[in-house]
């Protein structure tokens, strides 16, 4: 308290100190206004003197390379595998720089053309000034012609997984022999009575002086997996070895048609329930006892559309599903009625496959016996010398082995020497029994 406070009169209050620190803090937002229309003005002012069309706003100059002349590209060969309309990879393209906003180029569509040539091949782009805002169009010359739409064929179709392209390695009248269905191509007998057992099979080359020759058919199951493998069985084993082909790769339609055009006919593998499912899964789709008939051969269908140009079907484990008739008779009946043939692979001594067979239109074959049980050479050398003793006790004999590399290899020496023991190699087509005429 000063002296001041106590000697102003009752009733009267002193000016407080802090009274032009109160006034200063009042004017600011007078100031603060002020200095905001102040900078407006500034920038408007700005902007009419400058006359910049594009208010500031960053542009580019495109820098257009007239194409050179090319030939147009012949398609439809064995050398075209590019798509339809793809462009030519070495044709030069537009280069884009980054320059000052001073001018743009924008592209316009083109006028009409006085003739054919410069329809194909004229284009015209307006050049804008950025300061003045005056046009001007350029004609330049075009890029190359756009070749023409490449013609589908066995050639250069693609390889999909699924769908009628799949179809492409078949022969001439393969779009006769297989429907298009929800899962996508399935095969089907051809409308004038031609089955796909029967249009895929391959031909029986007999050995020169011996038409009773015994026949020996070799089946080597579970390729299209690993195509490593799958491209060495192709290769080391004879056309007349049978290859079964599993649904699940990618590639399968395309390693399925590779094997029939080095002379193998190929069956389909199809996954079976076996006796401990679902500790032993067989794989995805797989045909099982507890599904309905219609269930599984919705199953089925799909299994069918993972590639084409098979002549039949053989099962994957499947010892539960081939022992029950209420589940297998379905499946053996759609078989049939798709003109396939059916391959027991003999390891389930109470699969039912034979009886129903014999009751249907169902082409049918079992395996005597399994090579490659015991997978060491020694045990498939001695497997192959006892499917050889049958085939001449019999005259015919059946054999099935796994893809693995110690069984192609064993197979393929031991077949290098059969036509010189006088025994023949035959595709699994030719020692099926035949079908029912219904």
């Amino acid at each position: 308290m000063t002296a001041d406070d106590l000697s102003a009169p009752l009733g009267r209050e002193t000016k407080r100190r802090g009274g032009l620190s109160t006034a200063i803090i009042a004017s600011l937002p007078r100031a603060l206004l002020v200095a905001l229309a102040t900078f407006v003005g500034v920038f408007v002012l700005w902007a009419v003197i400058a006359d910049n069309p594009y208010g500031g706003e960053p542009t580019a100059v495109v820098t257009v390379t007239p194409y050179a002349a090319t030939t147009p590209r012949v398609v439809g060969g064995p050398a075209a595998r590019e798509r339809p309309g793809a462009s030519d990879p070495a044709a030069p393209g537009p280069a884009l720089r980054d320059v000052a906003p001073e001018a743009s180029t924008t592209l316009t569509a083109p006028p009409a053309a006085d003739s054919p040539a410069k329809a194909a091949n004229a284009k015209t782009i307006t050049i804008i000034d950025g300061k003045t805002g005056a046009r001007q169009e350029v004609e330049i010359p075009g890029g190359p012609p756009e070749p023409a739409p490449e013609m589908p064929s066995a050639l250069n179709a693609p390889s999909l997984p699924n769908g009628p392209a799949a179809a492409a390695e078949a022969p001439p009248n393969d779009q006769k022999l297989f429907e298009t269905t929800a899962q996508g191509p399935i095969p089907k007998i051809a409308a004038n009575g031609m089955r796909p057992a029967e249009a895929y099979a391959q031909p029986v080359r007999a050995i020169a002086g011996k038409p009773d020759a015994p026949r020996v058919a070799l089946i080597v199951g579970g390729l299209g997996v690993s195509a490593s493998i799958t491209n060495d069985a192709i290769g080391k084993l004879p056309g007349a070895v049978t290859l079964a082909f599993m649904p699940y790769s990618y590639d399968a339609d395309h390693l399925a048609g590779r094997a029939r055009r080095a002379g193998h006919e190929i069956l389909l593998q199809a996954p079976m329930e076996p006796f401990n499912y679902p500790d032993n899964d067989s794989g995805p789709q797989t045909l099982l006892t507890t599904l309905s008939p219609e269930q599984n051969i919705e199953r089925l269908y799909w299994l069918m559309s993972r590639f084409q140009g098979y002549v039949g079907i053989t099962g994957a484990m499947g010892a539960r599903f081939t022992a029950s008739e209420q589940a297998f008779t379905p499946i053996l009946r759609e078989t049939a009625r798709r003109g396939l043939i059916f391959v027991d692979d003999g390891a389930n001594p109470r699969s039912v496959a034979a009886r129903i067979a014999g009751g249907t239109s169902l082409s049918f074959a079992k395996a005597d016996m399994v090579l490659d049980t015991v997978p060491t050479p020694a045990e498939i050398d001695h497997a192959l010398g006892r499917l050889e003793m049958s085939a001449r006790e019999h005259g015919v004999a059946i054999g099935m082995a796994s893809a693995l590399p110690v069984s192609i290899e064993r197979i393929a020496k031991w077949a290098k020497g059969a036509e010189s023991r006088g025994v023949l190699i035959v595709p699994i087509t030719a020692v099926a029994s035949k079908a029912k005429q219904s």
